[in-house]
């Protein structure tokens, strides 16, 4: 207990000055308790020489916390007392929201309302991914600071933020998610049930999604937003259909790349120029002959919904990785291809060999030849 002789500014430099680890803990340990205890009752004089007294000892602790882990422990536990206080210090909660280690953090970055949209943009901006999720977990985020988290790239972050029904999204927000949950179930999924995801966008968010997808979003759907995803669902499809099954003029592309190739122009610049602008029918056509291949080849593997095909010609074609991430993100006007499926295709597309993606190019077009493709 705290020493009832002793005003708790002479214990609290007591504790300090004694240079114990386990005491300046337990010190503060005791103040917290009496803090929590009475903080609704306090008056603004009060207030401040708990701040004053939190201040020092969290300062002890620190330094204690570099050598000792009962120190950094002790921390810990100071975060999570005074992470749901409405009147807990400001200064000391900014400072561990700062934090480096997230066990210090986490507590107030989760729950604190005393932390604002500067300060959790600024530790959105900063800090790692560990700081990003307890802020992506908060019961209401701004959507200011749910774009911050967005720009730092973590799926885990993406996943947290979109299943939060307190994060608020701007349109910019929204869309940024709606361009990484391409190849991404879950992603898609989470985010299709969203109420607040616009309409727009829920309808692009399915375009070119499995029929699995469709069906585990369905499953999911709340009652009130059955029928308007059922119907984003239809109309996705039907738009996906028109898109791949749309009739395209190779004929003006095919000669335009003959004449490159004739005139020695024929190069991945060129290509990936053409695949940077979605110009489809010149990727295309330029990817095939670049590749030693027909048009007729490489147009299904344009088309695919699956992106490995599409690795092949590229390989053939000994493209650099930035072509072939251009290639990729030019087959559908929907947006770029998902972050972490592009991770997976790089590494399929290290493996592929030259030797083998010329192997099966000649085996698809005597499948193309026999089938009656054009």
């Amino acid at each position: 207990m705290l020493d009832p002789n002793l005003t708790i500014v002479d214990q609290v430099a007591a504790a300090i000055a004694g240079g114990s680890a386990e005491r300046c803990c337990e010190m503060a340990e005791r103040v917290t308790a009496l803090f929590v205890a009475s903080a609704a009752s306090f008056d603004l004089e009060q207030h401040a020489l708990f701040a004053d007294i939190f201040e020092r000892l969290v300062n002890t602790i620190e330094l204690r916390a570099l050598v000792d882990v009962s120190a950094r422990i002790a921390l810990a536990e100071l975060s999570a007392q005074l992470a749901p206080v409405s009147q807990a210090p400001s200064s000391v909660i900014r400072r561990l929201a700062h934090h480096d280690e997230i066990s210090i953090a986490r507590p107030v970055l989760s729950e604190s309302a005393k932390l604002g949209v500067d300060e959790l943009i600024e530790v959105a901006r900063t800090k790692s991914e560990q700081h990003l999720l307890a802020i992506a977990g908060r019961w209401w985020l701004h959507e200011f600071v749910s774009d911050e988290l967005l720009k730092r790239g973590h799926r885990s972050v993406r996943l947290r933020l979109i299943k939060n029904p307190g994060a608020r999204f701007s349109a910019a927000g929204f869309a940024a998610v709606v361009r990484e949950a391409l190849g991404d179930a879950e992603l898609t999924v989470e985010a299709g049930i969203r109420a607040d995801l616009p309409a727009e966008l829920r309808r692009r968010l399915l375009r070119g999604a499995a029929e699995a997808v469709k069906a585990r979003l369905l499953s999911r759907a709340p009652p009130h937003l059955y029928e308007e995803i059922r119907s984003a669902i239809d109309v996705a499809t039907v738009e996906t259909d028109r898109e791949m099954a749309r009739a395209r003029d190779f004929a003006g592309a095919k000669l335009m790349a003959a004449r490159l190739k004739k005139e020695g122009k024929l190069t991945e610049a060129v290509l990936l120029e053409f695949a940077k602008q979605h110009r489809y029918e010149e990727t295309t056509a330029v990817l095939a002959e670049l590749a030693h291949a027909s048009v007729e080849v490489v147009r299904p593997l344009m088309q695919s919904l699956r992106s490995d095909g599409i690795l092949v010609p590229c390989k053939a074609a000994g493209l650099q990785w930035e072509t072939v991430t251009a290639v990729l993100d030019s087959r559908f006007m929907s947006g770029a291809t998902n972050a972490d499926e592009i991770a997976k295709l790089r590494g399929k597309y290290a493996a592929l060999t030259t030797d083998e993606s010329h192997r099966l190019l000649k085996l698809w077009a005597v499948r193309s030849a026999a089938n009656g493709t054009h």
